[in-house]
């Protein structure tokens, strides 16, 4: 008889349900059985309170069931619904998150990589900094943004097309003189892309455009010195702005504030990312979309697919528009973000 103080085991269960110890095995690898032993094996789990060995099926099936996700961090509304959707998905599969924040910091990056591969995650997600990450080949690795090699595939959402429907916006709400403003990584990244996108969109719509660009060590406080060398008697030059992120817009509207410029009666603004209010409420401004559910998606499909030939080097999903007050439409209503 087994002891109380033990843990039980299969063939406790098999024995309470009265049933084969491959039966159960079956019940709890989701392999089809006859409804009468699926429901008398799931009662006996319940009354033994057994428990799978998730640790042990892995050596078995020489899996991990563990995938790590390389993310900036998780203060930026974006990351961090990013990172929500991709433990979500990774869930449903039956899969953990190994979650490591690098704070952008490429070193981390590296150390993250190093031991995510010495504890045999099954794959690894990144969005990364580092043009110089080594990744054993054999380790699966889907990057976000970034394309780093043939044999990784990139996911991301059309930068160029959103740069493009940020300035078409512009000059269908019936601005003339606009700018893009941009801050963040000076590496080669797919987001670079909204520039020659917006710029694109400024042609084709005539509309005279500035940009202004500041590098990874620039202070955000440039912005302002160039916003102030472009107010001509109390009025900004411009009557519509483009900003790379969601959050520059934040940053250019208080700015703008301190100039008494007002947002959208002066200038409009269109950030990119769609960023909502307590992550679910309004979006912040008027705004390009990432399909973020569908990025984080594809990223776990692609990354637990078997075979690597299968794996495209480069998925770019679309983008669309939402008002979000900073331009002179009525915000959306806010709208479920689930799927």
């Amino acid at each position: 008889m087994r002891k109380k103080s033990s843990a039980p085991t299969m063939k406790d269960v098999a024995q309470e349900a009265g049933v084969a110890l491959g039966t159960v095995s079956k019940v709890i690898n989701g392999i089809p059985v006859g409804e009468s032993y699926r429901i008398r094996v799931e009662a006996a789990i319940s009354k033994l309170h057994y428990q799978v060995n998730s640790y042990a099926q892995g050596l078995k099936a020489n899996k991990t069931y563990t995938v790590a996700v390389l993310i900036p961090n998780t203060k930026d509304p974006y990351f961090a619904r990013l990172t929500n959707l991709i433990n979500l998905s990774l869930t449903k599969r039956k899969y953990r998150m190994l979650l490591c924040c690098t704070d952008s910091d490429l070193s981390f990056e590296q150390e993250y990589i190093t031991m995510a591969q010495q504890n045999k995650v099954d794959g690894i997600i990144g969005l990364t900094y580092n043009p110089n990450l080594l990744i054993n080949p054999e380790t699966p690795f889907v990057s976000i943004d970034r394309i780093m090699g043939a044999n990784i595939p990139c996911v991301t959402c059309d930068n160029f097309m959103g740069g493009q429907l940020a300035a078409e916006k512009l000059a269908d709400l019936g601005c003339r003189n606009v700018a893009f403003l941009r801050t963040g990584s000076s590496l080669t990244n797919e987001p670079n892309k909204r520039k020659a996108g917006f710029e694109n969109g400024c042609l084709a719509r005539n509309l005279h455009y500035e940009t202004k660009i500041l590098e990874d060590d620039d202070l955000i406080e440039e912005f302002e010195t160039f916003l102030r060398e472009r107010m001509q008697n109390g009025r900004l030059e411009f009557d519509g702005i483009f900003c790379s992120t969601d959050l520059l817009a934040y940053r250019i509207i208080q700015l703008l504030s301190k100039l008494s410029v007002k947002v959208p009666e002066d200038v409009q603004i269109i950030g990119f990312d769609g960023v909502r209010l307590f992550g679910d409420l309004d979006y912040i401004c008027s705004t390009i979309v990432q399909p973020v559910s569908d990025i984080a998606e594809m990223c776990v499909q692609i990354l637990l697919q078997d075979t690597l030939t299968a794996r495209p080097p480069l998925i770019c999903l679309p983008v669309s528009y939402a008002a979000g007050g900073t331009t002179k439409e009525p915000p959306e209503r806010p709208e479920s973000l689930s799927g």
